[in-house]
């Protein structure tokens, strides 16, 4: 059992808040990229083939800053590089223990930039792949706010490290709270149903939407923060569990991600229509009535 007060006092101390933000930015894209590799052998076990090796995404960003540099507008690059900085900067947040609101807030704005990249490119393709990136964006934002008001009425706290401290692990109060977080995860991970800005796998469009006219380093780029987001989702994830059932937590997490994968190889893609509303029904049967229960139960 840990001590409630030691954990607490040391998560406070600016050392661990420095540490916790030096470890994500070094280690972050190195588990991203074990995870990702591993998500792309369970999918091609899953139909039948041998698949790539698990260091696969590391060879995919090499070799894309090894290529020429090509773009279609010099301000795309702008746009990329904000959102991989803003992506870095809301995992960084997270892990050294930050205000809630403000990693929220940080992930938001990275998303927007890489929609302005998209839009900055004046390609057709790309300008629907932005659009529907933006719808969900707003698909999406309501139920990871609705989680961290629901985290601060278990805990107490908007910061981190007195969610993760807590007596209590969240998870037992708030279990309607995190299957809609999982349910949103698909979409934030870009998988099917709910790929309808981009898809990481070819399997379902030539055209790659919101990522068509990115290449070289600039797609390299979205590729590294896409390995810091994953880390940054799955620890968010992990807040529900919190030091008061780590083991659980991890154990938890891992099954989530592997119904993910299992999800995506089971079906098409859905029309922005069913995202949205899907998106938004979840939050409101689940969030708000969870957060309703948790009034009285408090």
């Amino acid at each position: 059992m840990i001590d409630t007060a030691t954990a607490s006092a040391f998560f406070t101390s600016g050392i661990s808040q420095v540490i916790g933000a030096l470890l994500f930015i070094l280690l972050a894209p190195l588990v991203g990229g074990i995870i990702t590799g591993l998500d792309r052998k369970i999918t091609a076990r899953m139909q039948g083939r041998v698949g790539p090796p698990v260091l696969q995404p590391f060879y995919d960003i090499k070799k894309l800053f090894e290529k020429e540099k090509m773009v279609v507008t010099t301000a795309e690059n702008f746009w990329v590089f904000a959102y991989l900085v803003f992506i870095v900067i809301s995992g960084m947040l997270l892990f050294a223990n930050s205000d809630l609101l403000l990693v929220i807030f940080a992930l938001t704005l990275a998303h927007v930039f890489l929609i302005l990249g998209a839009y900055s490119t004046g390609s057709p393709y790309a300008h629907v792949g932005a659009e529907r990136e933006l719808i969900a964006l707003m698909s999406v934002e309501p139920m990871i706010i609705v989680a961290a008001v629901g985290l601060y009425m278990v805990t107490g706290s908007f910061e981190t490290y007195g969610i993760i401290v807590s007596s209590t692990a969240p998870i037992l109060l708030i279990p309607c709270l995190f299957i809609g977080m999982v349910y949103i995860l698909t979409v934030k991970l870009g998988k099917s149903p709910f790929d309808i800005a981009t898809s990481h796998h070819a399997h379902q469009e030539l055209v790659k939407g919101l990522t068509t006219e990115f290449s070289g380093s600039t797609l390299g780029m979205i590729e590294i923060a896409h390995l810091y987001e994953l880390v940054f989702l799955l620890g968010f994830l992990f807040l529900f569990f919190g030091l008061a059932a780590p083991l659980i937590g991890i154990v938890v997490i891992a099954a989530v991600y592997l119904l993910e994968i299992f999800i995506d190889n089971a079906a098409s893609r859905a029309k922005w229509q069913f995202v949205f509303k899907g998106c938004w029904a979840i939050t409101l049967v689940l969030g708000f009535l969870n957060l309703f229960a948790l009034y009285f139960v408090r």
